[in-house]
C-alpha cells in the first residue's frame, strides 16, 4: 500500500482548544492516522505527524492549512522557534510504495489548493522551484515579521496564493509546503543556561557554519560583499542554540535533514565533543516527534562496538543502548513503541500479538493465518536462534578469532529474523487478496473479467510469498551451519534446533507454493516460480543434512 507521512509544524503550542481542534480536522479524514502530537508550550509550536494513503493525505493536509489560518493569528505569535506562518511547513515524506517524484507532487496538489484559499505558499526542498529556495531556513529567512518584504523581494514571490502582503494574509502569513527526506528533529541539553554557549556549539556542527572573522574580530566578506563562512562538522545539519525557559537549559537545537549523510549518534558525540571544549558536560537530549528505528538502531551498534560488545542482538535492545548512552529519556519518557515510527504502524500486526494470541488465532476457522504465516514464523524462529549461538560464542574465552564472524553472523541472523516475521503478515495479506478476489461482482462479462484477472494475480502473489519464505529459510540452514561450525559448542543443540525449523519453514511454505500455483492459469507464469520453489527445495535438503553432521561430530552426540 503506499503510504505519506505528514509533519505540519503549527504556530500555537499553548492554546490547547485550538490544537486539538487542528488534530481532529485531521483525524476526520477517513484513511488517514495521527502517529503523534508534539505540544511545545515555550516554542509556542506543536507538530503533529500523520500517516495514510496520498489521496487522504492530501484532503487532510489541505483541511488542517484553512483550520489553522481560521484559528491561530499571526499577528499575536510569539515564540521561540522560527515562523512563517500560521502552517508554518508541512513537509511530506514518503514511507511505502511512494517515490520522492510522488510527494512532489503531492505537495504542488497541496500547495495549489492552500494557494487558491488565499494562503501564500513557498515551495522547498525536493518540491522547490528554484535553487535558491530549497532550503528551509532561507525561504523563512525574515520570519513573519519580514514577510511583506520577501513577498515583494526578488526571486521571492509566493510559488502560489496571493503576491501582496495584505488582508488575510497578515493574520495567517505563508506555509512552506514541499517534499523531503525523513527529518529528524533532535535537541542536545548542555549543562548551562547560557543561549549563547549553545549556539557556539551548534556553529560548530552545522553545515553552514559560521562568518569568518579576522585577527580584529570583523567579519571577513568577499568582493560582493557577501560574508565568507567557515563550513561546520556535518552536511545536512542545521542547528541553532537556545534557552527553553521550562527545562531551565540550554539547547543545541538540530535539524538532521539525512541521517544517512550524517549519522544521529555523530551528531550527538561531537556535541559531547564541542561541549567539553567549552568547559560544559551534554547531560541528555531528546527527539521531538516520531523517529524512524534506522538511525537508532545504527547508533545502537556504534555503542555496542564501543563496549566492545557483538551488535547481533534483537532491534529492541540496541534501541535501547541508544535511549541510554543519549540520554534520551532525561526531559520525557522515550518509549519506542509510542515514538518509533515503524513500531507504531506495526502495533496491530500478526507479530505483535503474543505466542498465545497468535497461536489462538491461528486456530480459528477462518483461513488466515494459516499455513504461509506459520511457516514464515518457523522460520524466524530459527534465525533468532542462529543469532543465541552466535551471540553466546562471542565472548567465550579462546573464541576471540571467530568474534567478527560471529557477529557477521547475529547481524544477518537479526536482519532474516525481521523480514520473516514481516512475512506473516505479508503472508496473510496476499491470502486476503485472494479472498477479496473471489467477492467481486460476476453479474456482467465485464465484472466477470475483471473478477478472473484480479483472482489470478492475487494467486499468483500468493505463491510468491511463500516462496520468498522458503528463499529465507535456506538462508537460515546456512547460516546455523555456519555457527554450528565455529561457535560455542555449548550451543550446539540451538543451532541444530535452528537448522530444524528452518527446514520446516521451508517445506510448509513449498506446500502454499504449491496450491497456489495449482489456480493459476498461466502456466508461462506459473512454471517458472514452480521450478525455483523445487530449487530451493533441493538445496534445503541437501544444506541440512551437513549441519547436523556438524552439530553430531563436535557435540559428540
Amino acid at each position: 500500500m503506499a503510504l505519506v507521512e505528514c509533519v505540519p509544524n503549527f504556530s500555537e503550542g499553548r492554546n490547547r482548544k485550538a490544537i486539538d481542534d487542528i488534530v481532529a480536522t485531521i483525524s476526520a479524514v477517513e484513511g488517514v492516522k495521527v502517529l503523534d502530537v508534539e505540544v511545545g508550550e515555550a516554542t509556542n509550536r506543536t507538530v503533529v505527524t500523520f500517516i495514510g494513503p496520498p489521496g487522504p493525505v492530501e484532503e487532510a493536509a489541505v483541511a488542517m492549512v484553512l483550520r489553522a489560518a481560521e484559528l491561530i493569528d499571526m499577528t499575536r505569535h510569539r515564540g521561540a522557534h522560527p515562523r512563517i506562518g500560521a502552517t508554518d511547513v508541512c513537509p511530506f515524506v514518503p514511507v511505502s510504495d511512494m517515490t520522492m517524484e510522488d510527494c512532489v507532487s503531492l505537495s504542488w496538489r497541496v500547495g495549489e489548493r492552500v494557494g487558491a484559499a488565499g494562503i501564500p505558499v513557498y515551495l522547498y526542498e525536493a518540491s522547490a522551484t528554484a535553487g535558491h529556495r530549497t532550503n528551509l531556513a532561507d525561504v523563512r529567512r525574515g520570519e513573519y515579521e519580514g514577510l511583506a518584504m520577501k513577498m515583494s523581494a526578488p526571486g521571492w514571490t509566493p510559488d502560489f496564493g496571493p503576491r501582496t502582503y495584505d488582508g488575510r494574509v497578515v493574520r495567517t502569513g505563508a506555509t512552506v509546503i514541499g517534499a523531503r527526506e525523513f527529518l529528524i528533529a533532535y535537541n542536545v541539553n548542555i549543562d548551562s543556561t547560557d543561549k549563547g554557549l549553545a549556539h557556539a556549539i551548534a556553529l560548530n556542527l552545522r553545515e553552514a557554519g559560521r562568518a569568518m572573522r579576522d585577527e580584529n574580530g570583523e567579519i571577513v566578506r568577499d568582493a560582493a560583499g557577501k560574508a565568507v563562512t567557515v563550513p561546520g562538522r556535518f552536511k545536512a545539519v542545521k542547528a541553532i542554540g537556545w534557552y527553553i525557559d521550562e527545562y531551565d537549559r540550554a539547547q543545541v537545537s538540530i535539524n538532521l535533514v539525512s541521517f544517512r549523510t550524517t549519522p544521529l549518534h555523530e551528531v550527538f558525540e561531537a556535541c559531547v565533543e564541542e561541549a567539553e571544549k567549552l568547559g560544559l558536560r551534554v547531560t541528555g537530549s531528546e527527539i521531538i516527534g516520531l523517529v524512524p528505528k534506522e538511525p537508532l538502531v545504527e547508533a545502537g551498534r556504534h555503542f555496542l562496538r564501543k563496549r566492545g560488545r557483538g551488535t547481533g542482538v534483537p532491534e529492541k535492545d540496541l534501541i535501547r543502548a541508544t535511549v541510554t548512552t543519549m540520554g534520551l529519556n532525561e526531559l520525557s519518557p522515550f518509549v519506542p513503541e509510542e515514538r518509533v515510527l515503524e513500531h507504531i504502524i506495526a502495533r496491530e500486526t500478526l507479530p505483535a500479538m503474543s505466542v498465545r494470541e497468535f497461536v489462538e488465532e491461528t486456530s480459528r476457522e477462518s483461513p488466515a493465518p494459516g499455513g504461509g504465516s506459520v511457516a514464515s514464523l518457523a522460520g524466524a524462529l530459527g534465525a533468532a536462534l542462529t543469532s543465541m549461538v552466535a551471540a553466546l560464542s562471542q565472548g567465550r574465552k579462546g573464541n576471540e578469532g571467530v568474534r567478527a564472524e560471529m557477529d557477521a553472523i547475529g547481524n544477518e541472523a537479526q536482519a532474516l529474523q525481521a523480514r520473516l516475521l514481516r512475512l506473516i503478515d505479508v503472508d496473510t495479506e496476499a491470502f486476503n487478496s485472494v479472498i477479496a478476489a473471489i467477492r467481486m461482482r460476476k453479474g456482467t462479462a465485464e465484472e466477470t473479467e475483471a473478477r478472473r484477472t484480479a483472482l489470478q494475480a492475487a494467486y499468483v502473489e500468493a505463491a510468491r510469498v511463500p516462496l520468498e519464505t522458503m528463499e529465507r529459510a535456506l538462508e537460515v540452514i546456512r547460516l546455523a551451519g555456519r555457527a554450528a561450525i565455529a561457535g560455542n559448542p555449548n550451543a550446539l543443540s540451538d543451532a541444530g534446533s535452528a537448522a530444524i525449523m528452518a527446514r520446516a519453514a521451508a517445506n510448509a511454505a513449498s506446500l502454499n507454493v504449491r496450491i497456489n500455483l495449482k489456480e493459476v492459469e498461466d502456466r508461462a507464469v506459473a512454471s517458472p516460480i514452480l521450478g525455483r520453489a523445487k530449487a530451493v527445495l533441493t538445496e534445503v535438503e541437501a544444506a541440512y543434512p551437513a549441519v547436523m553432521r556438524t552439530v553430531e561430530e563436535r557435540g559428540g552426540f
